[in-house]
């Protein structure tokens, strides 16, 4: 190899260092006062990045990763009060949007309906979503938009609380461990006799969940029908969107925040919601969370980010760069094997963001959850950001969000396994992803071996078997999927 073209690396790495070092010197200490210090220390580099990356070479791919400068730096992003929002959080607070010259403002929204419809018209440039409203945006169940992910935010999160008069009830069929605690993961077996009760006694037995096409409603439904309980149907094409025909438990919309304090008033017996709100229930001392999303779905997708398609065709460079910012802050919340959390518990614990309690916040944000009180065991995948893929855009994923569509009639008719596959590259992006990761190897903040689905699985992950039901899910598959499910819609049926 030639000498000379050895050195050209290695000056040009002395001039960002240097130029970095002048740069850093002139620049605030806080850079979130709303300066343009980001942008004008990438517009100083840019001489020198360009050298640099036209001499480097992707372990992925081999070509050049550059992205160009972003068409829109001021930019708003939304969220709603929960701890997984934590990746835009920490990608403000540690600066990583600006290092992307990205100036971005994090605005907290009333419910998911407002949030949707902020990203809809444009007052938002994106935002925190539950992962099945871009899909039911795309396919125009409910508001009809095209909807895109780039991102998955997290696995796991949620569970599901019961009040305390309903755990009293449920206790006796529990089986116990040998030092008399419950046994987990508790099945909804246990809940059927009280369900039963309640409709013997005329009475109906009411949970609360986050939004119809949420993961929330999902889980809930997976759960209780794991266990022999209908949760109810939908009949869109009949005009019926409530959720509970047929139902032994009737679901409704709950916002997140409230889901405790309507539990306490009697209006709902339980809900499944992310945190903090169960860990709210238990520090209240009104409920009992009985089952968490990880025992239901071992690392199940939850939230992702969405944006709308249009601006992603806009601002292409924009898009990428804020999958890269999302990317390092996913990537910092779970290092260390979750040494940051608290420092990111500290931060959520603001009232701009979550704003409940530092404790309650790091009851699970730091490894534990506390079930019955007093009863705090080790769970520490019970928020994952970046570990097990936990970023990358599956199809798969959207498949299943699909199936559990169709399972419960928001889809009222039979669809070919093409369709589930067409509707799912629609919507996630993961050739956004991909040139955010690309560039990422190439800068030096990621490696290679920290993205193994770009290789191995082209979009699907391999056959999923940690179900609470023991249902294998093969998301080439979604038809033959459907059929395993004695409660549920398949084939051609139709309510």
């Amino acid at each position: 190899m030639n000498t000379e073209s050895q050195s050209v690396p290695n000056d040009m790495k002395h001039f960002v260092e240097l130029t970095n070092s002048k740069v850093e010197g002139l620049s605030m200490k806080n850079s979130r006062d709303g300066s343009r210090r980001g942008f004008l220390k990438r517009g100083l580099l840019a001489l020198a990045v360009t050298g640099v990356m036209g001499s480097l070479s992707l372990a992925t791919g081999g070509a050049s990763a550059a992205v160009g400068e972003p068409e829109k730096e001021e930019l708003k992003f939304g969220f709603i009060k929960l701890t997984d929002m934590a990746p835009l959080a920490i990608a403000y607070e540690k600066g990583f949007f600006e290092d992307e010259g990205l100036y971005v403002t994090l605005e907290a929204q009333a419910n998911w309906k407002v949030l949707l419809d902020g990203v809809i018209d444009g007052k938002l440039d994106g935002a925190h979503m539950l992962a099945g409203q871009p899909i039911a945006a795309t396919i125009g169940y409910g508001t009809k938009a095209h909807i895109v992910t780039p991102f998955s935010m997290d696995l796991n999160g949620n569970a599901i609380t019961v009040s305390n008069e309903i755990w009293d009830k449920m206790k006796p069929h529990v089986p116990k461990q040998s030092d008399g605690k419950p046994m987990h993961p508790i099945k909804a077996d246990a809940l059927k006799p009280v369900v039963e009760e309640f409709k013997s006694e005329g009475k109906p037995f009411k949970m609360g969940m986050v939004f119809p096409v949420s993961t929330h409603n999902y889980e809930l439904r997976y759960w209780l029908a794991a266990g022999g309980i209908h949760p109810g149907y939908y009949a869109p094409h009949k005009g019926d969107t409530s959720g509970t025909l047929d139902a032994d438990a009737l679901l409704s919309v709950t916002p997140p925040p409230q889901m405790p304090s309507t539990m306490e008033a009697g209006t709902i017996n339980g809900y499944c919601v992310g945190e903090p709100w169960n860990q709210q229930a238990v520090f209240k001392g009104i409920g009992v969370p009985v089952v968490t999303d990880y025992e239901i779905w071992k690392n199940n997708p939850e939230k992702v980010f969405g944006m709308n398609k249009a601006f992603t065709e806009k601002y292409p460079n924009t898009s990428i760069r804020v999958v890269k910012a999302l990317l390092r802050a996913a990537k910092w919340l779970d290092a260390n094997n979750n040494g940051n959390r608290p420092e990111a518990v500290k931060i959520l614990s603001q009232s701009n963001y979550v704003g409940a309690d530092y404790d309650v916040i790091a009851n699970s944000m730091t490894g534990t959850f506390e079930y019955e009180k007093g009863d705090k065991r080790e769970v520490p995948d019970f928020n994952v950001f970046f570990r097990y893929n936990a970023t990358y855009p599956y199809y798969s994923d959207a498949v299943w969000y699909l199936t559990q569509m169709r399972r419960w009639g928001q889809i009222s008719d039979q669809k070919p396994d093409s369709w589930y596959d067409k509707v799912a590259k629609s919507v996630y992006r993961p050739d956004l992803y991909e040139a955010a990761a690309k560039e990422l190897i190439a800068e030096g903040h990621m490696e290679s071996s920290e993205f193994p689905a770009f290789a191995t699985e082209r979009g699907y992950r391999n056959p999923q078997k940690h179900f609470i039901d023991n249902i294998v899910y093969d998301g080439s598959k979604p038809n033959d999927y459907l059929k395993k499910f004695k409660i549920g819609l398949k084939a051609k049926d139709k309510i």
